[in-house]
């Protein structure tokens, strides 16, 4: 039975990282940000390869208002922290303004969106657990990959990375 338990471990721990490491901020820990959705760059600070899939963490910079369509992650939950800047963030029919220091919770199967407001850049540091195929989905649009696609054809593409839009993207910016 033991060499079962350590037949296992063994086997998990070839799929994480086996130290610590540090990510400078405004680095990437791979030292290559995806840049997406007209002007936000994020920045990997956790990556899905080093927690075997369990966590994904990022930062988000953005100078431009708004942010992405109104959408829920099947599987993933996820959470937000804002580092600088302005956000509106909502999560089921509640709309949050944060700031410099608040967090915000949307849990898996709620729908939710988060739109950056106000001047000057905003940064928020984002976890999904579980990191699902998100990284992955990132990269992809980083690198063009939907580029020409129909909004048919975007959708099912989100769909094959584990969420679903169900909505525009928050647009009522209100200065605070």
């Amino acid at each position: 039975m033991a060499s079962s338990v350590n037949l296992v471990a063994s086997s998990i721990k070839k799929f994480r990282v086996e130290k610590g490491f540090i990510v400078s901020s405004g680095k990437d820990r791979f030292d290559k940000s995806i840049s997406l959705f007209e002007g936000d760059t994020f920045f990997t600070k956790v990556s899905t390869k080093d927690t075997d899939g369990d966590i994904f963490v990022f930062e988000s910079s953005r100078i431009k208002e708004g942010g992405p369509s109104h959408h829920l992650h099947f599987d993933q939950d996820e959470w937000w922290y804002v580092v600088s800047g302005q956000f509106l963030i909502k999560v089921g029919d509640v709309t949050y303004q944060a700031k410099a220091g608040d967090s915000v919770f949307g849990p898996r199967l709620v729908p939710h969106s988060f739109a950056k407001v106000g001047e000057g850049e905003g940064k928020l540091l984002m976890f999904f657990q579980p990191a699902g195929k998100m990284e992955d989905m990132f990269k992809k649009i980083s690198e063009g990959y939907t580029k020409g696609f129909s909004e048919e054809q975007q959708d099912k593409f989100r769909e094959e990375h584990g969420l679903k839009r169900v909505g525009p993207p928050i647009t009522n910016f209100k200065k605070w």
